[in-house]
């Protein structure tokens, strides 16, 4: 945007006026940039029409000759600037996404200098022949240079064979007349031996890449003449006939008719093409689906066809260009997302890998159909090899330490449709040091680091103070910042030393001014805390492992500061020796204890509940409203020109990522002995992580042998096995000497079953209806069942009978737990009761005395609680699918979320009390982050039939289910799969205990069994 009002100003008047009136009526009343805000300008971007933006001086006499200057770089080739083709590639371990990707492209397919980004914004190129430009036809110095005459919707560009002479691009709208020769014209220089010939009379023309030197582009203004000969003199006519049509296109006075005829042209040509169906990689597949899509590349769209089979997508480009094909073998597919795409919901990118930012191919459809029908057949194919992966999944992993911040932020800019192949929409990642003075960096110290609870605007209250004056006063709608942290200029800002080409793309063939360069760091953040119009963030490349962004190693002209001084590489702070150690105190800064702890807070406001709404103006975090999604309806738009000057508008500006979060962040999981770092490939793994599974619950030596036992899980081993009932198992628990055994079930009977005898010594009913659990209290004298009978038994086990009955609920009585004195327990008459019990004499009649001390009431029957480790909050699950998390101190809801569609079966806090696990009817797993109630994972099972979880053990990273059909499941939580399958039960699993030492389980099932487990190491 800001760089729509620079283009302007550097514009005769006449166009500054249209372009501003467009921008008001585009953007409404409001201006979004404030006085004075050239100066701290993001690269200017370049207009939808033509290359050059003004016209510079020198224009009259004493200009630059066209053919003159063909003729110096024929005459004297001299000494050339080394090619910057030739440059290295980037070393491994950093993203440098797109250009990484350009590179390879140039590497593999093609040995031509020409390239997409030599076109204007929205301009295609359509087809390319083979040619001589002929140069003084007729004169003693006439000359031929071989090379490939390119068609495209708003230019025409010749790129010569011989990497010395210039690439020639000659903007349509600038073209005087455009012909083939008449047979009958006497003076026609086309007249000898020039059969396939095309006259081009131009007003302007660009000269590019002279020398092979990536450098601005040479102008050459006034009446040239250029004469392209055909190899194949039979297509001169045709080309001839789409030169004028796209001319007619070019010379219309309104975008967005010129964006109309232009899109016409298009579709004519792709409904006149289909998929060449002999670039199948094999005669034995079967095709899905053919339709029209463009791929999306930095700055520029290639049209072409778009074909699905049974075992590969491919995208054939209209032009040939980079390659005739494009394949991708589905079965290398492991991450495909939806995109928003020129702020239209047209994108599919396509991942053949699992952590790269770059992605293996991004695509832009027609329309929407086109687009959901690629992705299910494609999601389809994939989705028994691969788990998805939400926002919620990875905040998961990276709470409990198993993935970076680096890796977390990566994820999270992927799922807000964020893009390397989009420059609207580029990854964005923090600021997060503030010191760029010291000559030592102590990441120990708070102030080294910047506020993560403020975007960038807000850091500087004085600047801020002055913002929120001009916000109070604006007319809605409001915003406080007049450009944005992300935009297509600030990426190429951070990367014009290793994508020249790219800003030259984006500026009209040239650098930025000297002194607006990339040319320190300190200067750079110093603007972005005290600049009127400077609130940028930075991008991934600041926390990788490639420097080459900070150093001029193509020996770019880059022009001169004021003062004189050449701006070369990028100026480090004094506390790094080089750009490696400048990346890797960025990545230990990064991964440090203090961003740890306070990363979730700038997460809230660029991906999450701070980044709209009365939150967002709260946190000073508001921006236009067209940057944000949803915020303006393309389609509702009938005005051609206004659609096509609103879309540039905001593309140039940046984007909001997509809303990931509408609740609070949680914060991480910090660990307190161990140190948090980071590999060079920014991978965590599971012995290095920050946070074993029960660090912060177990601090005596039995946390070794528990952590242990779960990393052995699935060598679970079936001991023994008894059927005992004759019906399904309820419950099951264990005194602490561990020789019997009490099991509940639907047949109404409590028993005991003796280990050591392998009998059944006791077997007691209450009443004719079912038992639904039971528990041991503490010395073992006394186990409480609970019944469908709305009743609760006492069983005394020393006398072997009835102890007494707690008749507390209207309904049956689903759970019971006990703690310090307190019973539990969860009814389906839409109640969990907490009651005082104070034990009666053992040896007298004296009964238990009860006092109810709270009522938490519910909607709908209670199915499960359970209670934290400290015994301050309770969990229940209701058979509506509502997870309830309770204060237990104050009987008040802390949480409340619909968590599953039907009933909750189990419900578990982790052994930390951080997170809380459920299952239910649906067959889903789901956890939610007890601080802040957010639903962190959700997963899924494969075989909903037979993988259905009723009860389990966790330890907060791995699950120990019992499934529907008898097996015992071992889960990886993080990853979202089931990493083993132990058979046991018939029918299915309905309850379970484990041992403290987590090293011995009992399973009990609806085939009536119970069924020992022990592990062996």
């Amino acid at each position: 945007m800001c760089a729509s009002l620079l283009r302007a100003a550097e514009a005769p008047q006449g166009r500054r006026d249209a372009v501003a009136e467009r921008g008001r009526k585009a953007l409404g009343a409001a201006t979004l940039f404030f006085p004075g805000c050239l100066s701290h300008l993001p690269p200017p971007l370049r207009a939808i029409n033509g290359v050059g933006r003004a016209r510079q001086p020198g224009c009259g006499r004493g200009r630059p000759d066209l053919s003159a200057s063909l003729r110096r770089g024929l005459a004297r080739p001299g000494p050339a600037r080394p090619a910057v083709a030739a440059a290295p590639a980037p070393r491994p371990g950093g993203s440098m996404a797109f250009i990484r990707r350009r590179r390879l492209e140039r590497e593999l397919y093609s040995k031509e200098r020409f390239s997409l980004l030599l076109l204007n914004l929205e301009e295609y190129y359509f087809e390319q022949h083979t040619a001589n430009h002929i140069i003084n036809k007729g004169h003693k110095d006439e000359r031929k240079f071989r090379g490939s005459l390119k068609i495209c919707s708003k230019s025409i560009i010749f790129e010569p064979d011989d990497n010395i002479q210039p690439i020639i691009k000659i903007p349509l709208r600038d073209c005087i007349s455009i012909k083939a020769p008449e047979d009958n014209e006497a003076n026609n220089p086309f007249t000898r031996d020039t059969s396939g010939g095309i006259s081009v009379v131009c007003s302007q023309v660009f000269l590019i890449k002279e020398r092979n030197v990536i450098a601005p582009y040479k102008t050459i203004r006034g009446r040239t003449e250029h004469l392209f000969q055909l190899d194949v003199a039979g297509k001169v006519g045709d080309v001839v006939q789409t030169l004028h049509q796209l001319y007619r296109a070019s010379c219309l006075d309104k975008m967005g008719d010129q964006a109309a005829m232009i899109t016409a042209i298009l579709q004519s040509r792709l409904a006149r093409t289909s998929f060449d169906k002999n670039r199948f990689q094999s005669i034995s597949e079967t095709l899905h689906m053919e339709c029209k899509a463009e791929m999306v590349t930095p700055l520029v769209t290639n049209p072409g066809h778009v074909c699905v089979t049974d075992a590969n997508l491919y995208f054939q480009p209209l032009n040939g260009y980079p390659k005739p094909v494009v394949q991708i073998t589905l079965q290398n597919v492991r991450r495909i997302y939806k995109r928003r795409h020129g702020l239209m919901p047209l994108g599919l990118e396509v991942f053949c890998t699992e952590n790269d930012l770059c992605s293996d191919i991004y695509l832009k459809f027609y329309n929407y159909q086109d687009r959901d029908e690629v992705y299910f057949l494609i999601a389809t194919y994939i989705e028994n090899h691969i788990a998805e992966h939400t926002a919620e999944s990875y905040m998961l992993q990276w709470q409990r330490g198993h993935i970076s911040n680096y890796q977390y932020l990566l994820h999270l800019n992927n799922l807000a449709d964020r893009s390397c192949n989009d420059l609207s929409q580029y990854p964005v990642f923090p600021w997060i040091i503030a010191d760029y003075s010291s000559s030592v960096l102590d990441l120990t110290k708070p102030e080294t680091f910047r506020d993560l609870s403020k975007p960038v605007g807000a850091l500087n209250k004085e600047r801020l103070d002055r913002l929120l004056t001009r916000y109070q006063e604006m007319p809605e709608p409001k915003f406080m910042y007049g450009s944005h942290y992300s935009s297509p200029g600030y990426v190429l800002f951070y990367l014009v030393r290793v994508a020249p080409e790219y800003m030259l793309c984006l500026q009209n063939g040239k650098f930025d001014h000297a002194d607006r360069m990339f040319n320190s760091i300190a200067e750079t953040w110093k603007n972005c805390l005290d600049g009127a119009t400077d609130f940028k963030e930075l991008i991934p490349e600041f926390y990788e492992n490639d420097p080459s962004f900070l150093v001029n190693s193509l020996k770019l002209d880059l022009g001169k500061r004021q003062g004189g001084k050449i701006v070369e590489d990028v100026e480090l702070p004094p506390w790094a020796s080089g750009p490696d150690d400048f990346l890797q105190k960025s990545q230990e800064a990064l991964e440090s204890q203090y961003v740890s702890e306070h990363l979730h807070e700038w997460i809230d406001i660029i991906f999450g509940y701070k980044q709209k709404g009365s939150e967002a103006v709260a946190a000073h975090n508001v921006f236009h409203p067209l940057t944000y999604e949803g915020g303006v309806d393309l389609n509702s738009i009938m005005d051609p020109n206004e659609k096509v000057a609103l879309l540039t508008q905001i593309l140039e500006f940046g984007q909001t990522p997509k809303q990931l979060f509408t609740t609070p962040h949680p914060q991480r999981i910090i660990p307190r002995l161990k140190s948090l770092s980071r590999t060079s490939s920014h991978s965590v793994s599971i012995t290095e992580s920050p946070v074993s599974p029960n660090e912060e619950s177990f601090e005596d030596l039995t946390e070794e042998s528990i952590t242990l036992a779960w990393n052995n899980i699935a060598k679970l081993k079936l001991d023994e096995q008894y059927k005992i009932h004759k019906e399904a198992i309820t419950g099951i628990a264990v005194p602490c000497s561990g020789s019997s055994v009490f099991t509940t079930s639907q047949d109404s009977t409590l028993k005991m079953f003796s280990k050591e005898s392998k009998t059944i010594q006791r077997s007691v009913s209450f009443s004719n209806m079912a038992l639904s659990s039971c528990l041991i209290l503490p010395g073992d004298t006394t186990v409480i069942s609970s019944s469908w009978d709305n009743h609760i038994y006492f069983y005394s086990v020393a006398f072997g009978r009835q102890q007494d009955i707690l008749m507390g609920h209207d309904d049956a009585v689903s759970q019971i737990r006990w703690c310090d004195g307190r019973l539990y327990s969860a009814s389906w008459d839409s109640t969990v009761k907490v009651w005082h019990c104070v034990p009666g004499a053992t040896l007298s009649n004296k009964k238990h005395h009860f006092e109810l001390l709270a009522e938490l009431e519910h909607d709908v029957s209670v199915n499960t609680i359970d209670l934290n480790a400290a015994n301050t909050m309770l969990a229940s699950g209701t058979k509506d699918g509502t997870i309830s998390v309770w204060d237990v101190t104050t009987a008040t809801v802390l949480h409340q979320l619909p968590c599953h569609s039907g009933t909750v079966f189990d419900a578990a806090f982790s052994p930390d009390s951080r997170h809380l696990l459920s299952t239910g009817e649906d067959s889903c797993f789901k956890v939610i982050d007890v601080q802040t109630g957010m639903l962190i994972s959700s997963v899924t099972t494969d075989e909903p039939q037979r993988m259905t979880c009723r009860c389990f053990k966790w330890d907060g990273n791995t699950i120990l289910s019992g499934a529907q059909s008898g097996e015992l499941l071992i889960w990886d939580l993080l990853g979202g799969k089931v990493t083993e399958r132990i058979k046991g039960h018939t029918g299915a699993v309905t309850s379970m205990w484990m041992n403290e030492q987590c090293n011995s389980v009992i399973t009990g099932g609806e085939d009536k069994q119970i069924m020992f487990w022990k592990l062996q190491y």
